[in-house]
């Protein structure tokens, strides 16, 4: 994992690009129980999320799953790489494989995430 990544709970990572922007996808943790990765749903530009609501989808061979935004804001672009390579979500998950750019609204709101240490410990030890 890159220690620059702060993750939640539900398995999302974000890293800060500037002050007020981050890239999201989800860590490598999930892509491993997600499995083969056949398809990625991605979000519109333009798009406003607030944190916690889904804003995007992940289906893989055994299942699909909402992505769920890590920090609130507007997408201001979506890695279009996903779609004809959906599986970059398995090979490289935690950097090349980023879901969307996000222009936050409230930069504090990163305080909720987890350390990766902490995201080990809270959540990938508990699945």
């Amino acid at each position: 994992m890159t220690t620059n990544l702060k993750f939640t709970e539900t398995h999302e990572w974000i890293r800060l690009d500037a002050d007020d922007t981050a890239f999201v996808g989800i860590s490598d943790h999930a892509q491993q129980l997600l499995g083969d990765v056949v398809f990625v749903e991605l979000p519109e530009v333009g798009d406003e999320i607030t944190m916690g609501d889904n804003f995007s989808l992940v289906e893989s061979v055994k299942a699909a799953s909402d992505i769920y935004a890590p920090l609130t804001g507007e997408i201001i672009e979506v890695n279009e790489d996903l779609t004809d390579n959906p599986e970059l979500i398995n090979e490289d998950p935690e950097d090349r494989a980023w879901i969307a750019k996000i222009k936050l609204s409230d930069p504090s709101e990163i305080e909720n995430l987890f350390t990766e240490e902490q995201y080990k410990e809270n959540v990938v030890e508990e699945d």
